[in-house]
């Protein structure tokens, strides 16, 4: 059997939470389980691990460890979860923003162009908007825009109007036809590569990532303890930004607010100017790691 997912940057990562035996830590993106099991190995007796996914696919990850609360539900609710769960304040708090393997390789979820399935790219199983609801009815425009903002796709108004003129003809349902209407416009030559970005571009709208991003960052603000660590694996520059300005300004866009002596109010320091990325031997083990990038930050 393939793994569920292969995790990246695992040490570098788990270490940045520089974990207490007895504290208590979260990790807002379970996954495969193989950051929360190294926390656990971490843990003592009276340490706790509160663990997210969306995902019921997931759960079935879980170990039989009674240290592990494992909620699912959207980290985007992550202060009200832990409250609910009777863990208001918490120690280290770790999220890897990459999609797990499973996902990719699952032919029926239709998170890859490799298969044909339908088109739903859903996180959360139980939600309402597939990719397919995406790509049938978003204007132009707004496709336009989430092809360029979320993929970097160069020529996203050229597939926007492909998708409106296949579309007009047949509804797009499943992951050959979308490639089919964009294929005019898919370069040959580097056309995994280009592929790649669509489906990223989409899937990231379906799930509304980067506002669940957001409130997920401000949140850690308020739950980690003075001290406290915050650990983010990011695989996109729009994520990896948007930690780096909160991170460094206390806000994701604009000027940061300063006090009467012009210091920055912020949050968190960075414990790494420069970010980690994966080293050779991991690359050379797990090719989906080549993007990541982490940041290591301390609540103040």
């Amino acid at each position: 059997m393939e793994p569920y997912h292969t995790s990246v940057l695992l040490h570098e990562s788990v270490d940045g939470l520089s974990i207490r035996p007895n504290g208590v830590y979260v990790d807002v993106t379970f996954g495969g389980g193989g950051h929360s099991r190294e926390i656990l190995k971490r843990l003592g007796p009276q340490g706790r691990l509160i663990a997210f996914d969306q995902d019921s696919d997931a759960l079935a990850n879980a170990p039989a460890d009674n240290r592990l609360v494992l909620i699912h539900g959207n980290f985007r609710f992550l202060k009200n979860y832990l409250r609910y769960a009777g863990y208001p304040q918490v120690d280290g708090l770790l999220a890897d923003l990459g999609v797990s393997g499973h996902h990719f390789d699952s032919q029926e979820r239709g998170f890859s162009f490799r298969f044909d399935s339908k088109l739903d790219m859903r996180m959360n199983q139980q939600a309402k908007t597939t990719a397919a609801t995406i790509v049938n009815t978003y204007t132009v425009d707004q496709l336009a825009n989430l092809f360029r903002l979320y993929g970097e796709v160069d020529n996203a108004g050229r597939i926007a109007k492909l998708i409106e003129a296949y579309r007009s003809k047949n509804q797009i349902v499943t992951v050959q036809q979308l490639k089919d209407a964009i294929a005019d416009a898919t370069p040959q030559k580097a056309a995994p590569k280009y592929l790649a970005k669509v489906f990223q571009a989409l899937r990231i709208e379906v799930n509304n990532e980067m506002l669940a991003l957001r409130e997920m960052i401000e949140q850690s603000a308020q739950v980690i303890k003075p001290g406290g660590k915050l650990v983010v694996i990011t695989y996109h520059s729009l994520e990896d930004r948007l930690v780096k300005n909160f991170v460094k300004n206390g806000q994701f866009e604009g000027q940061p607010e300063k006090d009467i002596y012009g210091n920055v109010n912020t949050p968190f320091r960075a414990e790494n100017r420069k970010v980690i990325v994966p080293n050779d031997a991991e690359l050379n083990e797990n090719s989906r790691s080549r993007s990541a990038k982490l940041r290591i930050a301390e609540k103040v």
